[in-house]
């Protein structure tokens, strides 16, 4: 069997076999497959409809001039000859998504690995903005964790590639459909007054929270009715309810990413710099704000009013972080310490309950 590369090369026509669908979305399935050849393993997304044929393609087109280890490689694609159907390899991440975490352990995630998986999602933006494309669909589900624990972004088929530069924070007014998921869209976008990098930070900060709380950004008492949230979301000046007992940076961290007005919104670069995800001592010092984070893995409140309760005051160090094993990889007795939390009929309680949708 051939090693290191040559796992991953695009299989030829007839030399892959379909496995189990390992996910589905408005867009098409997603099956894990293997390459008979060499016996790789990789995803295969299928679409035959025209909308997710587009979507499809689009992802193909922004894949195909991407290289990062922060973002999913696409080793290919397949078109069927006389069938509108097209087939799309990418690399296969083990971990699943950090979504999965929620929805296998009924869990949160701890703030110091909020603060890890931020930095690396951070990562992948700069990327992207760098190389002027928006993602337009960031959230839980499309980050995806291998088997180390090491996460990628994908996901692509509602990425658009931009001619202006990051640093040109002005949004680019489109007649084009808007695509993403509701709750995670930025408000500019719901009024559709353009598609911007200063979007996907918006979005960055809802993904902060679903890793926080396990649950979408919940916005006020509108948690019963999906509509009037997405009212809030595009007309009003409110933010999602911050989680309880996060750090005084992970707090002012959100607030950089929740600034309404697009053109003071952080970038991704700066966010990078952030003592949120930045362990420099000196931009910690500069700020004077202390390293708080909670004291147990995972915590069973996610809306209490007493903060403290969930603080420690012990600095975080990187290297014992990056030593920690990633929450999905954990064994099972580890994960009996996952706190249970209640659950609700409400519509959108669960991000399984959201799809990306496309808005003319």
């Amino acid at each position: 069997m051939n090693q290191g590369g040559d796992m991953c090369l695009c299989p030829k026509p007839g030399e892959w076999a379909k496995g189990k669908m390992v996910g589905s979305g408005s867009f098409g399935s997603v099956h894990l497959a293997m390459n008979k050849s060499t016996g790789g393993l990789f995803v295969v997304k299928s679409a035959e409809s025209q909308t997710a044929l587009d979507s499809l393609e689009n992802e193909a087109n922004i894949l195909g001039n991407l290289s990062s280890p922060h973002i999913v490689k696409c080793i290919g694609r397949e078109k069927l000859k006389g069938v509108r159907k097209l087939n799309l390899f990418i690399e296969y991440m083990a971990g699943g998504s950090l979504a999965d975490i929620a929805d296998k352990f009924e869990g949160v995630l701890d703030e110091r690995m909020v603060r890890v998986y931020t930095r690396e999602i951070l990562k992948g933006l700069v990327y992207l903005h760098n190389n002027g494309v928006v993602h337009c669909d960031l959230k839980c589900k499309n980050v995806l964790l291998s088997s180390s624990g090491n996460i990628k972004l994908a996901d692509f088929g509602c990425a658009k590639k931009q001619n202006g530069s990051m640093t040109n924070s002005s949004l680019t007014k489109s007649s084009e459909s808007i695509c993403g998921t509701l709750l995670w869209m930025a408000p500019e976008v719901m009024r559709k007054e353009g598609v911007d990098y200063a979007a996907d930070i918006w979005s960055l900060g809802c993904t902060v929270i679903e890793m926080a709380t396990g649950k979408p950004p919940k916005w006020g008492d509108q948690i019963s009715d999906p509509m009037a949230a997405v009212y809030k979301i595009a007309r009003s000046n409110e933010t999602p309810k911050f989680p309880a007992g996060f750090s005084k940076e992970g707090l002012d961290f959100l607030h950089k990413c929740f600034e309404r007005n697009a053109k003071k919104r952080w970038t991704s670069e700066k966010l990078l710099q952030h003592p949120f995800v930045c362990d420099k001592p000196e931009v910690r010092n500069a700020l004077n704000v202390n390293i708080c984070s909670p004291s147990s893995v995972l915590d069973a409140g996610l809306y209490e009013e007493d903060e403290d309760d969930f603080m420690s005051k012990e600095p975080i160090c990187e290297r014992e972080i990056n030593r920690r094993i990633p929450f999905t990889m954990r064994s099972s007795g580890e994960r009996d310490c996952l706190s249970n939390r209640h659950c609700t009929n409400s519509p959108i309680a669960s991000s399984g309950n959201w799809i990306t949708v496309r808005i003319s």
